[in-house]
């Protein structure tokens, strides 16, 4: 059995730190993990998408549309976008933060209204959050991929103090009191 989560954002939001710390949490389970990244203009603001496989063999890193267990999204447009490649009854964690992209900003189109109210009509699980003001109490617009790892964690079996290691071997020093703060309140939202 291959578990897959797909980790979607906006370039610059921290899904890379996000998809290597889940990888190491299921290496040190002793599973087979594959960690891909695909983006477009993740310099500038494009869309970031890192597939996360685990498992006892896996032997691709991508996931096609209709197989992921989880999404987790930065950014509630990106969960719009792939939602098509959650399978049914899959999790989709997402934070509520709106970031317009380029044809928004253009005057080219329009942002897309009830994002929210379209979601819960899926046949999907859906947890929204605003991980933006969690990041923010914790210190830092950049500890919203803490955020959405503290809820993702409610869902996996692995110990608090298991994702804190983990944490504390994948981010830099000077940013660990935060990016633990900011996992901790994203682990007790509602």
């Amino acid at each position: 059995m291959t578990g897959n989560i797909m980790i979607v954002g906006v370039g610059g939001q921290g899904t890379l730190l996000a998809s290597k710390l889940l990888g190491k949490l299921f290496l040190e389970k002793g599973l087979d993990v594959k960690v891909s990244e695909v983006h477009g203009m993740s310099q500038r603001g494009g869309s970031v998408v890192t597939y996360v496989r685990y498992g006892e063999k896996v032997f691709s890193p991508v996931i096609d549309k209709g197989q992921a267990d989880i999404i987790i999204s930065f950014e509630i447009l990106e969960a719009a976008r792939y939602v098509d490649y959650l399978k049914k009854g899959g999790l989709l964690i997402t934070n509520t933060q709106q970031i317009n992209p380029m044809p928004v900003i253009t005057g080219a189109a329009v942002y897309p209204e009830n994002l929210e109210e379209k979601l819960s009509k899926l046949d999907i699980k859906l947890e929204c959050f605003d991980a933006l003001s969690l990041a923010k109490k914790a210190g830092s617009t950049k500890a919203v991929n803490l955020a959405l790892l503290g809820k993702l964690s409610k869902h996996f079996d692995f110990t608090q103090e298991q994702w804190l290691t983990a944490i504390e071997t994948s981010v830099p020093a000077k940013f660990l009191e935060m990016n633990k703060k900011a996992f901790l309140l994203g682990r007790d939202s509602q």
